[in-house]
């Protein structure tokens, strides 16, 4: 009954608390992991550019497999990457960090977001939602995963072996390729969010399956432009990305209309006065 009966300023302190909380585990990881900040960045961050990673391994075995001599087995990188103030090595190893914080946090934000919103929700609203954290948490880290073995490795491999010239070197900055790894990383793991968005949306009536069906064409073209961005210019990339993506947005759909039919059989049972 008190949490119902909380004021505006109320909720606005109770939410700062929860930012907080928050906030305050994704600096407690980063501090973790500027400490080891050395190992993260030879054994993480910097990971694609040994010719041994996992990814090249795998496609290199695979096309020996089936008698084809693949460039994959012979991965060449120029593992330096310049530093041009003397700052930026500090600069990237603790943005780094942050970002990195937020990652292993995510599903503790996501408990604190829930614990936010749940006094304001029904019991029975509260024993559907929560799943919530685990299924957001778990297509985050797919994203995760997806990026960094799949979609990292080829734009990696591609923008270290593409020239115009042989006059030309690439060299390239520590600052651009972190920015990269970080970006691709968090932009992917959150598009791995949309069946989790559209599952809100269609609960306030925003979103409905109609909608996203007679979308779905426009939806391909997104995508297909997403993928061009975000992976490296040949068609096999954009397939690899955007066959995932897809699914992601088929899902959604069929999410829509499970939220939908659910509203209409509650709409059903309550009683008319």
């Amino acid at each position: 009954m008190a949490d119902k009966e909380m004021s505006f300023l109320d909720h606005l302190e109770e939410l700062r608390w929860h930012l907080v909380r928050s906030f305050a585990a994704i600096f407690i990881i980063a501090i973790v992991i500027f400490a080891n900040i050395n190992f993260v960045f030879n054994e993480i961050l910097l990971a694609h550019l040994k010719p041994d990673f996992a990814t090249y391994q795998f496609f290199c075995n695979v096309f020996s497999s089936i008698g084809i001599d693949s460039s994959f087995c012979t991965i060449k990188f120029k593992q330096t990457l310049q530093a041009l103030n003397p700052t930026q090595q500090l600069m990237t190893g603790i943005w780094s960090s942050l970002i990195l914080g937020f990652v292993v946090a995510f599903p503790y934000i996501l408990w604190e977001f829930w614990r936010f919103i749940a006094p304001g929700l029904l019991d029975s609203e509260k024993k559907k939602s929560r799943g919530f954290i685990f299924t957001s948490s778990f297509l985050f880290f797919l994203g995760i995963l997806f990026s960094y073995y799949v979609i990292l490795p080829m734009s990696v491999y591609f923008f270290y072996n593409f020239e115009i010239s042989d006059a030309i070197e690439n060299n390239f900055k520590l600052e651009a390729y972190i920015s990269l790894i970080t970006n691709t990383l968090l932009g992917v793991a959150i598009f791995f969010e949309l069946p989790v968005v559209i599952f809100f949306l269609s609960k306030i009536g925003l979103i409905t399956p109609e909608f996203l069906r007679k979308y779905r064409k426009h939806a391909l073209v997104v995508v297909l432009v997403l993928s061009a961005i975000i992976t490296p210019p040949d068609v096999a990339s954009q397939v690899i990305v955007s066959v995932p993506i897809m699914i992601l947005y088929e899902m959604s759909i069929y999410v829509s209309k499970f939220v939908i039919k659910k509203q209409q059989k509650n709409v059903a049972k309550s009683p008319r006065i």
